[in-house]
């Protein structure tokens, strides 16, 4: 080979880590027009080991000039993470794309959901190794120098690998006793003592092996070109020798299809395996930590036994391999399991939200199909319903933030305004008509529970365990006070509008007793029980002339209030916040990818809220016997199940905030919530209940009164220096817990 092609044949791959124009390695293929650019092999082993030398604008892909990059103690922060001064209170965004860079921006602004998943599809090459690993298609042979004796393997073995040998072993005896399905049962004999204990070890396609390595540089790849010279100069390995058995084609056979031999395996051999290697890849994907098991019994299903049996090699990948060696082949795996993989997302969706989609749909078949409760009780088809919500809200939450990145700002605050509470309110709707039509008015006082639960969460339990996360990894985090500052005003005068009517009652209200008796004859003191305030319809006076006007008034201003927060925050002050996006980081939304159009968005939305009312609907007609629990109060079952399950995705937004330093946003995440519960939901209630009368009141009990209040006025405390720590966020924490034990332990709501 001449000395200019060896070089157009490779290229460097010192950068791979930090170069703009790093080649992409997702599943083993190459893609890009930088696969043939010139390979700088001769660079000197120092540089190489200390420093990335600059190149000259002539070896480079485009204009510019390539500064040196020298190893760094720092964490390289990733193009599209946001940065916080601290010194300028200046928001800087930084993104691939215009569209990542409005979810940004969305993400700081008052009223919007906060949203850490990518709604584009992020550059390959600018991914970490450990990410681009998690999409490997197990059909490269890389040098590896580590233990395949791990944990992780051992555990296969034990779940997977003695089973699926097990049954190709019969399959082989099978094909044999076939006599004309020998080449199979050969195959299935030596794919048993594969699966087995497949680490180290590949299949290969004899005749379609291609060996990416370099004998002189080994830091180099040799790139396979699609034009002149394809004789098989990438084959020979760096000492010139020929790879055994895999140079060679196969010897010529009849056609696939042509033989009596593939019809017998087909009918009598494939079927039993392909029930083996569905089951195991569906259990294999369902705990997610080991996909690569999945990924293994899919690409043999889909791929391999579905090739001639002589074409095929099993073979023991070698350690020995030269540094910079890559042989494709057919499959290869060297661990089982990745803890990493609760990163692995499925069309933009986390792997755990796709698992339990499923989820919804046992659901209502089980809640509308079995209405005798004859394959399952009410407390499973409970636990379904409620679980099913959490996928639902993802989908829900990944359908606004996709739609507000595509669109202006109006249509973003009309979306995140309508449909940001919409997995709420559907529950809260259903709820009240079920209780309304079956004169149960338990589930009122469940639903009030489900909102205060709502605010203490947000209010507490988000940020506390957010600032713990955060406050472990980054000792000190600092926020922009100001904006925490508008949110805490919110917060104040919703959580006093919403409790004004309940305060007024208490002020004026007749107090009534139940069970009264006589406990002492000569002074003429009672003992009575289930004390509480007259605010029921018949007090007319009261109710009608002075509570009910109240509730209305309040329900009016709250979202008047909503909308100047809006104002304030987004147009007449919006510097704030001040965001701006960092120049040279945005590529232009021609160049997006966006994982949902705006359309598919809407309409995942529409039959993702859908499906949300279905199964609100099974959870409230099953929820009874929940409540009828002896020991467990029903304010506990509102504050806690009902009101926190829909909030799983938030939770998980605003700890992955805490983990990236930006802990301004997960605070965000709860007093939005918080603050949308106050000044939307409740009065949208109230405006319901105006036109269909179910009976709900907007009064609450003393317990959700002063838990309320106590904690607006404690985490107002904890961010007025704009800095946070483990140990501010274990206090909001506590006293969560405190006001949770405080509900178990409470009675239930009377007459329930």
């Amino acid at each position: 080979m001449s000395t200019d092609t060896e070089s157009r044949r490779r290229r460097s791959t010192i950068d791979s880590q930090d170069s703009p124009w790093d080649q992409d390695h997702r599943g083993g293929h190459l893609h890009g027009p930088m696969c043939d650019r010139l390979c700088v092999a001769s660079l000197h082993s120092e540089l190489r080991d200390a420093c990335t030398p600059s190149l000259s604008p002539s070896l480079l892909p485009g204009p510019g000039v390539y500064t040196p990059k020298c190893p760094s103690t720092h964490t390289r922060l990733s193009a599209h993470e946001d940065v916080w001064e601290d010194a300028t209170n200046k928001t800087t965004i930084r993104a691939e794309n215009e569209v990542e860079a409005n979810k940004l921006a969305n993400n700081y602004r008052f009223g919007f959901r906060k949203w850490k998943s990518h709604v584009t599809e992020r550059p390959f090459e600018d991914r970490s190794d450990v990410v681009k690993e998690l999409y490997s298609e197990l059909n490269v042979i890389k040098p590896h120098t580590g233990h395949l004796i791990t944990c992780g393997n051992v555990v296969y073995v034990l779940l997977f690998g003695w089973w699926v040998s097990l049954v190709y072993l019969l399959v082989s005896i099978l094909m044999f006793i076939t006599i004309i399905g020998v080449p199979y049962g050969k195959m299935c004999w030596k794919l048993s003592w594969y699966f087995l204990w497949p680490f180290g070890k590949s299949i290969q396609e004899l005749g379609g092996g291609v060996e990416r390595c370099c004998g002189r540089f080994p830091h180099c790849e040799a790139i396979p070109e699609d034009v002149e010279d394809t004789s098989p100069i990438l084959l020979p390995s760096p000492t010139e020798e020929p790879i055994p058995d895999l140079l060679q084609g196969p010897p010529q056979h009849k056609p696939y299809w042509h033989r009596v031999s593939t019809y017998v395996w087909l009918l009598l051999g494939y079927p039993f395996l392909a029930v083996v290697h569905s089951l195991a890849c569906l259990i294999a994907w369902l705990l997610v930590f080991t996909i690569p098991v999945a990924k293994m019994n899919a690409r043999t299903l889909a791929s391999i036994l579905l090739m001639p049996p002589e074409n095929l090699s099993v073979s023991t990948c070698s350690k020995r391999k030269p540094q910079g060696c890559e042989t494709r082949a057919l499959l290869c795996c060297y661990h089982a399991v990745n803890w990493y993989y609760y990163k692995y997302t499925v069309d933009g969706i986390n792997v755990f939200a796709v698992n339990l989609l499923p989820l919804v749909i046992v659901s209502l078949v089980i809640g509308y199909v079995d209405k005798g409760n004859q394959f399952a009780s009410s407390e499973v088809k409970f636990a379904t319903a409620v679980g099913s919500i959490i996928p639902l809200s993802y989908y829900i939450g990944m359908g606004i933030a996709s739609i507000s990145a595509q669109s202006n700002f109006a249509v973003g605050a009309v979306v995140n305004a309508t449909f940001g509470s919409i997995t709420e309110m559907t529950f809260y709707i259903t709820a009240l008509l079920r209780g309304h039509r079956a004169g149960n008015a338990c589930l009122q006082e469940i639903v009030k529970s489900a909102l205060t639960g709502t605010l203490l969460g947000c209010i507490l339990f988000i940020p506390g365990i957010c600032m713990i996360i955060g406050g472990l990894r980054h000792r000190e985090q600092r926020f922009n006070s100001r904006s925490a500052g508008v949110s805490s005003a919110l917060l104040f005068i919703s959580v006093g509008g919403v409790f004004a009517p309940t305060l007024f009652s208490k002020a004026y209200g007749n107090l009534v007793c139940d069970n009264c008796t006589n406990s002492n004859t000569t002074n003429g003191s009672f003992a009575c029980r289930n004390c509480h305030y007259d605010l029921s319809e018949n007090n007319y006076t009261l109710f009608h002339s002075h509570i009910q006007p109240l509730v209305y008034t309040v329900s009016f201003l709250l979202p008047v209030a909503y909308i100047i927060g809006l104002i304030f925050t987004l147009k007449t002050h919006s510097h704030i916040y001040d965001i701006h996006v960092g120049e040279g980081h945005v590529t232009g939304h021609q160049g997006a990818v966006v994982h949902w159009s705006r359309w598919r968005a809407l309409a995942i939305l529409i039959i993702a809220t859908l499906l949300m009312s279905a199964c609100a609907d099974v959870t409230t007609e099953h929820i009874q016997p929940i409540l009828s629990q002896p020991n467990i109060s029903q304010y506990f079952i509102g504050v806690t199940v009902l009101a926190m399950v829909p909030e799983i995705p938030e939770i998980v937004n605003g700890i992955q905030f805490a983990l990236q330093n930006n802990i301004s946003l997960s605070l965000e995440v709860g007093s939005c919530i918080a603050v949308q519960v106050c000044m939307l939901q409740i009065p949208l209630l109230v405006l319901f209940n105006a036109f269909y009368d179910v009976g709900f009141v907007l009064i609450f009990c003393d317990l959700h009164l002063w838990a309320s209040i106590f904690s607006v006025v404690l985490v107002n405390y904890i961010f007025m220096d704009g800095k946070s720590d483990y140990f501010q966020g274990t206090a909001l924490v506590v006293v969560y817990l405190i006001l949770l034990a405080s509900y178990f332990f409470a009675p239930s709501p009377a007459g329930c």
